[in-house]
């Protein structure tokens, strides 16, 4: 009987490794299309999801000196983040793990402007600060008087 849930255990690990490996090659178009028509309590996720990848993309741009595609991925960022924040308002689900992902960004934006030249630092302080603000409004609904 062991060797029996042994074969299916390993089974199970194996289609869920193949399952997060579909998952990890899907593009953000795909990703973004399936976060428009899911469930209102999956969307702040998602949307997280999409603007983690951007913010990552954005710091490979910057790095290989296309400072216009890094520009374009972090107004996809903030973009993204926005949807986020509205979703998990809306949904009133995902608020602390919403505003958390928020806080990992707006931390990795201001690490990523330290080094960039003076041009570019308007852009992702910009988006920082949106971070900032909608971390705020999540934070001020998670705890607000009356609930």
């Amino acid at each position: 009987m062991k060797p029996l849930r042994l074969c299916f255990a390993a089974m199970v690990l194996l289609m869920a490794t193949a399952m997060c490996g579909l998952a990890a090659k899907e593009t953000v178009q795909e990703l973004a299309a399936r976060a428009d028509a899911a469930r209102p309590d999956d969307r702040p996720g998602l949307y997280i999801d999409i603007a983690e990848r951007q913010l990552k993309a954005a710091d490979e741009s910057f790095r290989a000196g296309k400072d216009q595609d890094a520009l374009a991925a972090i107004h996809d960022v903030k973009t993204y983040a926005e949807k986020a924040h509205d979703a998990a308002l809306a949904a009133h689900s995902h608020l602390k793990n919403t505003e958390i992902a928020l806080r990992k960004m707006a931390t990795r934006l201001r690490d990523i402007k330290r080094s960039l030249t003076y041009e570019n630092q308007g852009p992702v302080q910009a988006t920082m600060d949106r971070l900032e603000n909608m971390r705020t409004d999540l934070l001020d609904q998670m705890f607000a008087k009356g609930k």
